[in-house]
């Protein structure tokens, strides 16, 4: 049995699909990513999964329940983080922690001893008894995740973990999740737009854009799918020289983006000069000249044609029109 299963399920906005006919599994015990800009549906679909949302169309399974028909079975099963934060400023870490066991039914005698081993992994443990209100979005952060692993889920929904954190904060963020695969085995679904964050911790990745799945592997495999190296050349004439590189049967691929040529060939270190000669014998000036492996970015740019960041704009026009949508109906 995957601990999650999803058959073309579909989420609408008017006539906006957030989610696509998504169909996917996912294994127990693995650290599953959704990658992809903001507004690409990552929240959306995760929102069906933990039952806050509604499909339109398709089935999904959640540890066995059913999403739609069994929606009290799948909560009890699960954790959330979610990307807001949602503990209460005037509660201390200890009280945040105990309201929450008792909403989950954690049996009176093992609440303080599993408050005290989800604060310790998170290493709050000397802030136990602080009010919210004095910690850090890092801190919080952390307490968050203790909280969604208080009740023994057997899947921890982790929705843009580290977003907004400062990269010392992130990494130890990082940190925790390895430990709670390594050390309790939980199943872990993550959301994020962090290309890093996506290849550090995830088994497998979902690239998601416009509510479609667009590639799923692991992080490896996606890099590899593209093959060879990328040479970046920076230069005003970026076009000119893509078009001198057509039919030359050792570049595998030319992405031209924001005055920079990305050049896709094998053995990158070998072809640098000929190109450099390429550009001189048609006086193409190049300002810089980089060379690197593929990245989990330039999968999304081979895909979709735009990078990660571009994404984000765009997703950010489609909330724009979904609430301008909204506003008319009402």
């Amino acid at each position: 049995m995957y601990a999650i299963q999803t058959e073309k399920i579909t989420k609408k906005f008017g006539r906006l699909k957030a989610v696509d006919d998504v169909s996917l599994q996912v294994e127990e015990g693995e650290v599953f990513g959704l990658l992809g800009p903001n507004g690409a549906g990552k929240t959306t679909f995760i929102s069906m999964l933990v039952t806050l949302k509604k499909p339109n169309s398709g089935t999904g399974t959640v540890n066995g329940f059913d999403i739609v028909k069994n929606p009290s079975d799948v909560r009890k099963s699960i954790g959330i983080v979610f990307q807001d934060s949602s503990v209460d400023d005037e509660l201390t870490a200890y009280e945040n922690l105990e309201l929450h066991a008792a909403m989950y039914g954690v049996p009176e005698k093992e609440r303080k001893k599993r408050i005290n081993e989800v604060i310790k992994l998170v290493e709050l443990s000397d802030r136990i008894n602080d009010v919210l209100k004095t910690f850090s979005g890092g801190m919080r952060r952390r307490l968050e995740i203790a909280r969604g692993l208080l009740h023994y889920p057997k899947i921890l929904f982790l929705d843009e973990p580290t977003l907004g954190l400062d990269p010392q904060t992130r990494k130890h963020i990082w940190e925790y999740i390895e430990k709670m695969k390594r050390e309790h085995k939980i199943t872990v679904v993550l959301t994020t737009h962090y290309m890093e964050e996506a290849d550090l911790l995830c088994d497998r990745i979902a690239i998601i854009d416009y509510g479609k799945i667009i590639a799923l592997d692991t992080g490896e495999n996606l890099k590899d799918m593209l093959g060879g190296d990328v040479i970046t050349m920076t230069s005003e004439y970026s076009a000119k020289l893509k078009n001198k590189l057509k039919g030359l049967k050792w570049v595998k691929e030319t992405k031209e983006h924001d005055g920079k040529l990305m050049i896709r060939v094998d053995r990158g270190e070998r072809k640098i000069p000929e190109l450099v000669n390429i550009a001189r014998e048609n006086n193409i000036e190049i300002k810089a000249i980089s060379l690197r492996r593929p990245t989990l970015d330039d999968v999304f740019l081979h895909f979709t044609g735009r990078t990660i960041r571009e994404g984000e704009a765009s997703g950010k026009e489609r909330m724009r029109t979904r609430v301008a949508a909204m506003r008319r109906r009402r």
